[in-house]
């Protein structure tokens, strides 16, 4: 497999993006829902050199009103339940970092920083 290169995203791109969103949700996604959907967690097989586990919990999103009422427990739990995971959670997130450690995920040392939108952020590799 080669090193993807990366580019902003035109117009043209638009049906492309929509069908790699299509695929990917198909696969491994679970939302949480309460009058419409209010977040999702979407698990994979990591895309990383190293993988400390074959499961990497690759997002999980909550809208903010719906922050501490189970709505990202309930997606969490149905994505990798009790398995072996790793996931990346962004430095300086600390509400993310303690709901990863609650559900029994530890700091292994691992990072990786690249620019997000001409800012540098630095993502801290988490397993259980």
């Amino acid at each position: 497999m080669t090193i993807p290169r990366v580019r902003p995203a035109t117009i043209e791109d638009a049906h492309a993006i929509a069908r790699v969103h299509m695929q990917a949700w198909r696969a491994a996604v679970w939302v949480a829902e309460s009058d419409g959907v209010i977040g999702f967690a979407g698990t994979g097989g990591g895309d990383h050199a190293e993988r400390p586990r074959p499961l990497e919990l690759g997002a999980i999103y909550v809208l903010a009103e719906y922050h501490g009422t189970g709505a990202g427990q309930a997606p969490l739990d149905a994505a990798i339940g009790d398995e072996p995971a790793f996931l990346f959670v962004a430095r300086g997130n600390p509400r993310a970092i303690r709901f990863y450690e609650r559900n029994g995920f530890v700091f292994d040392g691992a990072s990786e920083s690249y620019p997000l939108v001409r800012t540098p952020i630095t993502l801290l590799r988490m397993v259980r």
